[in-house]
């Protein structure tokens, strides 16, 4: 029997009703909702579950507080110890967007002691900004959409209507210089001249105003769309500059980029397209001017430190073996020294303004398979209260992660094949014996969790996925022999495996 989880007891029949857009509109959710959202694309571990449920309700719990007492609150961060491909990263990730939180993962390894030539620690928070102000600014442009549009309509009718050739005078203070107009007539004919012209652009308006209004309402009913404007396109400007490397422009938060293209002159060009493209070019462009960049980066850096969420992984590589003291591990207890004062809550400079870790959310995850969480520096302990042990995956976890999330391995297979107009079932007997091969290689080979169900699956499907386009058969069972058939000798050549599965 296979024990039930939280989405099958009667008591949580009503959550299992909410779809993805009612979790994140709901600003109170509680532990039981978070645990059955991650239920659905993560099998087990529901130690883990709980302890990010609690985690987020807290968030929760701690905005409802007075701000004097929420700034006392701190996140209590999570340490995650199990083997890879147990579903570590795949909690975090699937919480992040439960409540489009600003999301990063980042590995412990990248990161070197300052000093050594490396990634600066302070890059983690960093990217968490860039993501809050990628979330912050996709949101942005929808609701400018609208406005947009509209706008994008107006330059389509101006590049449509033809364009008066006026012509240029001469400044007086140009005169002071010798330059002389073209035309040398007395200032009486150029007060009339300019009357005329004043009449005839009167006239020339109103008619344009009519011929406007009537190009205007063809676009909006979509009868102009095949026709060929010229228009000019904006180009950024890429700037190369190779003499920083990737830790210098780190550790200054500074965009060369940026800051050049502010200074030399943005360049556009004409290019001649139909309506159709120009109304997807332009609508983009005037959606970018109608942001508020400065409204955008404030609320994106409140965002990522209210909000954010930093995955840090294989913490256990940081780790030396033994307390350290050989020189290829000379700076690992270095990194914990310098991701310390990051997680115990610091301000770090970035290109949109200071952020304050204070109140980031922390979820380091590790195998320590040859270390263990008590070889972290005692100072890094403390800073991850919470410590929660995955299980490694049975060859029942196994076949329920192959059958049972949405959008899970299986079904995206099916799917797959299905694009081809042929339809592939899998029998449950062969769902099971997958998974007790897959779970029988773990056990014998290096353990990577559910993984491994994906080389498994590649071997089973590879001659189908390269004959199906010139079959004729329009449905494919894959049964008990046939998966033991392709997958069996595989398994039992132990020299073959190694390569292969």
């Amino acid at each position: 029997m296979r024990k039930k989880t939280v989405a099958e007891t009667p008591e949580t029949s009503d959550v299992t009703l909410l779809n993805d857009k009612a979790f994140k509109k709901s600003d109170d959710l509680t532990p039981l909702q978070v645990v059955e959202y991650l239920n659905r694309y993560i099998i087990g571990q529901d130690k883990a579950k709980r302890s990010v449920a609690v985690a987020l309700r807290n968030r929760i719990r701690r905005k409802k507080l007075s701000a004097e007492m929420a700034k006392e609150i701190s996140p209590k961060n999570i340490l995650m110890v199990g083997p890879t491909g147990v579903g570590k990263t795949e909690i975090a990730r699937r919480l992040a967007s439960l409540v489009s939180a600003p999301f990063v993962k980042v590995e412990a390894t990248k990161f070197t002691e300052i000093g050594y030539v490396g990634r600066d620690v302070e890059t983690m928070v960093r990217d968490l900004v860039e993501a809050a102000v990628s979330m912050v600014r996709k949101r942005m442009l929808v609701e400018v959409q609208e406005a947009a549009r509209l706008r994008a309509e107006e330059r389509i009718v101006d590049a449509m209507l033809p364009r008066n050739k006026r012509k240029i005078s001469v400044p007086d203070i140009m005169k002071v210089f010798g330059v002389e107009s073209d035309d040398d007539s007395t200032e009486e004919d150029e007060h009339d001249q300019e009357c005329d012209r004043d009449k005839k652009r009167r006239d020339s308006d109103k008619k344009s105003d009519s011929t406007r209004e009537r190009i205007l309402y063809m676009l909006k009913e979509g009868k102009l769309e095949d026709r060929e404007i010229d228009i000019s396109v904006a180009e950024s400007s890429v700037v190369g500059i190779p003499l920083f490397g990737a830790s210098g422009m780190d550790s200054m938060g500074i965009n060369i980029g940026e800051i050049l293209g502010g200074v030399l002159p943005k360049k556009s060009k004409k290019r001649r397209i139909k309506v159709s493209e120009a109304r997807r070019i332009m609508a983009a462009e005037e959606a970018e001017k109608l942001i508020d960049n400065e409204a955008l980066s404030q609320e994106a850096l409140e965002k990522a430190q209210e909000d954010g969420i930093i995955f840090l992984d294989e913490i256990d590589k940081v780790v030396a073996k033994g307390g350290g003291g050989s020189s290829p591990d000379v700076s690992r207890e270095g990194v914990q020294r310098d991701l310390l004062p990051i997680v115990e809550g610091s301000v770090v400079q970035t290109r949109h303004g200071p952020v304050k870790t204070d109140h980031v959310l922390f979820i380091a995850a590790g195998a320590f398979s040859s270390v263990k969480p008590s070889d972290l520096i005692p100072e890094l302990q403390g800073r991850f209260p919470i410590r929660v042990e995955l299980q490694p995956l049975s060859w029942e976890n196994l076949q329920e992660i192959l059958t049972e999330p949405e959008n899970s391995l299986l079904k995206q297979y099916i799917a797959l094949i299905g694009a081809e107009g042929v339809e592939l079932r899998f029998t449950e007997e062969a769902t099971r014996e997958i998974a007790v091969l897959s779970s029988k290689m773990n056990s014998e080979m290096e353990d990577i969790g559910a993984r491994r169900l994906h080389t498994m699956m590649e071997q089973l499907l590879e001659e189908i996925s390269f004959s199906v386009c010139d079959d004729s058969e329009k449905v494919i069972e894959i049964d008990l022999e046939f998966v033991k058939g392709r997958l069996n000798n595989l398994v039992e050549n132990r020299d073959i495996r190694r390569y292969l599965l």
